[in-house]
């Protein structure tokens, strides 16, 4: 009993702290919960407030694509025919992304083309006339990979959809899908405002804690000037590409057949290549979409979405080096 009691005497007080520690348990818990579920429905709140601004800006683009789409199905209808470009997109479509996702990453790099780049660097080592192509796998391996990646990107996105679509529809002009440069300084006005209202958004998502980590993709583009320019050019292929998969040919495909619907359309797959980024981004890939998608149907150019893309893109990899302090210092490194 004695015992009992003297053990009782000693953990009192660490007996009345429970019910504070329990208390701020349930603070904490409860901070956290909310501001995951502020985290979580903010999108659907800048959603609402966005809409009316898209509606304004592009209202009459929208109702001239659904009155041209309408008199399309009308003499389709009319003559006995059938529209086939959205089952053929649809199918290209599914074909790319599964072809992107499975064979696209750097698994397939690693199974197949690093231990090619091996040999290469092998057989330029025992070379006597020195390297044909320059490799280190041991300084650029990562580079290499992304290299890969940017090909799939762009072969899947403009080689794959070109030639099936031609193949299909031998009368339609490549250079139709967005691709014609005439208008486009008429329309630079647009991409300047896109800046002045995507560019502060950018300086305000930069301070979150995920994006310095998350971006480059590339890791080693702080190494040197010359990583972060290969870096860039190659992810400025890719959007390229892009913009001529999502807002050329998706857009083009469908135009005549689904009108403004097309654009909310191609925003589903556009939003889900998005998935695995930080969720306000992948968020903001929905309004993107909606409006460089509209741009692209006002200005018959993909042009202009694609300056903004990249423009962007460009900032986002600056801040997220400068905010940790790792900008190249030297062109080529050490």
């Amino acid at each position: 009993m004695l015992n009992l009691g003297s053990w009782v005497v000693a953990h009192v007080d660490r007996v009345r702290l429970l019910p504070d520690v329990g208390a701020r348990f349930a603070d904490a818990s409860s901070s956290a919960a909310m501001s995951t579920l502020f985290k979580a429905l903010f999108p659907v709140a800048a959603y609402l407030a966005l809409a009316p601004v898209l509606w304004l800006f592009f209202r009459r683009t929208w109702r001239e694509l659904d009155v041209e789409a309408h008199e399309h199905q009308r003499r389709t209808l009319a003559a006995g025919g059938y529209d086939r470009r959205p089952a053929v997109l649809f199918t290209i479509t599914a074909l790319v992304l599964m072809l992107q996702q499975y064979y696209g990453g750097r698994a397939v790099y690693d199974e197949h083309i690093r231990p090619w780049l091996r040999e290469v660097e092998l057989a330029q080592t025992l070379s006597p006339t020195g390297p044909l192509l320059p490799i280190s796998l041991r300084r650029y391996d990562e580079l290499y990979s992304y290299v890969w990646w940017s090909f799939t990107r762009v072969f899947g996105y403009v080689a794959i959809p070109m030639a099936a679509w031609k193949l299909f529809f031998p009368k339609d002009s490549l250079l139709d899908m967005g691709l014609r440069v005439r208008g486009l300084a008429k329309h630079a006005w647009i991409y300047l405002l896109c800046l002045t209202v995507v560019v502060p958004a950018v300086f305000i998502v930069a301070s979150s804690p995920d994006f310095g980590t998350y971006y480059p993709f590339y890791k080693q583009s702080s190494r040197s000037w010359f990583d972060l320019i290969a870096w860039e050019v190659m992810y400025f292929a890719q959007f390229f590409a892009l913009e001529i998969f999502f807002r050329g040919f998706w857009l083009a495909g469908l135009r005549h057949t689904l009108g403004s619907g097309a654009i909310f359309a191609m925003v589903v797959p556009y939003c889900m290549i998005h998935f695995g980024k930080p969720y306000l981004e992948a968020a903001g890939a929905v309004v993107a979409g909606i409006a460089l998608g509209s741009l692209a149907m006002r200005t018959k150019s993909i042009y202009s979405g694609f300056l903004v893309h990249v423009t962007i893109a460009l900032l986002m990899d600056l801040l997220a080096l400068s905010h940790r302090g790792a900008l190249p210092r030297s062109f080529w490194g050490t």
